[in-house]
C-alpha cells in the first residue's frame, strides 16, 4: 500500500511539471491541482442469497489536471486513491452473516468539461478503477468447509469500468466538488457464484487546492 501511494505522489507530480508547459499556452485556462475529501457508498444490481446492502463512507485523495481545448470546454483527468464498500446482511448456503465491506480503488476518470462560467464546471465521463485492496469484517455463526471454499475460490474482479458526473466550483484556487458514480460492471468475474455479486455506487464531495 505504501508503494502505491509513492507511486501516486509521482503521478501527480508528473502531471504538475506537465501542467507547468501548458500553463505557458495558456496560463487562464490550464490548472493542476490536490484534492481530498469523503465517499458516501453503496452497491447496486446486487445478487445473491437474501443479499441487501446499506450505505457506508469512505476518503477519497489524490490530483486533478485540466487542459483547455476549447474556450468553454476542456478535459480533466483525475487520479483518486478511493475508499468504498458498504454493510450488508445476507445468507450463504442457508448460513446468516453480516458483512462490512471496505474496497480500495486507484481511479482513473477522465471528465469532458463545459466551463460554464469563471466559477462553475460542468463534468462527464468515463472511469476506470483498480481494486487494490479489499478488507471483510465477517460476523456468522461458524462456516463450513464448503462455505469456506466458495469464500476463498471467489474471482473478484480487479479492473471496472464506470461513469461519473460532476461539478466543479472555484472561488480563487479553491475548489468544491461533488461527484456520482456508477460502475458498469459486477464486482465478481463467476456468474454462477453464490457470494454477493454487486456495482459500485457512491456520491463524493471533495475539497482541492489548485497548485497551477
Amino acid at each position: 500500500m505504501y508503494k502505491l501511494i509513492q507511486l501516486l505522489v509521482i503521478i501527480i507530480l508528473l502531471l504538475v511539471v506537465v501542467g507547468k508547459g501548458w500553463t505557458q499556452v495558456d496560463q487562464e485556462l490550464f490548472h493542476a491541482g490536490l484534492k481530498a475529501g469523503i465517499n458516501s457508498s453503496n452497491v447496486y444490481g446486487g445478487i445473491g442469497q437474501d443479499f441487501s446492502s446499506d450505505a457506508k463512507y469512505g476518503w477519497v485523495a489524490g490530483g486533478f489536471v485540466s487542459i483547455p481545448l476549447w474556450e468553454h470546454f476542456g478535459l480533466q483527468p483525475e487520479i483518486l486513491l478511493s475508499q468504498k464498500g458498504f454493510e450488508a446482511t445476507g445468507s450463504l448456503l442457508d448460513a446468516p452473516y453480516q458483512l462490512n465491506r471496505t474496497t480500495t480503488y486507484l481511479d482513473i476518470p477522465v471528465f469532458i468539461a463545459l466551463k460554464t462560467n469563471s466559477y462553475l464546471t460542468i463534468l462527464a465521463g468515463p472511469q476506470f478503477s483498480y481494486l487494490l485492496s479489499q478488507k471483510d469484517e465477517l460476523a456468522a455463526s461458524p462456516f463450513s468447509v464448503q462455505q469456506q471454499q466458495i469464500v476463498a475460490t471467489d474471482q473478484i474482479r480487479e479492473n471496472i469500468i464506470g461513469v461519473v458526473i460532476g461539478l466543479d466550483v472555484q472561488v480563487k484556487r479553491v475548489v468544491f466538488s461533488v461527484r456520482s458514480g456508477w460502475d458498469a460492471l459486477q464486482n465478481n468475474k463467476d456468474v454462477t457464484s453464490l457470494t454477493p455479486r454487486y456495482k459500485n455506487i457512491w456520491l463524493q464531495a471533495t475539497v482541492g487546492f489548485r497548485i497551477i
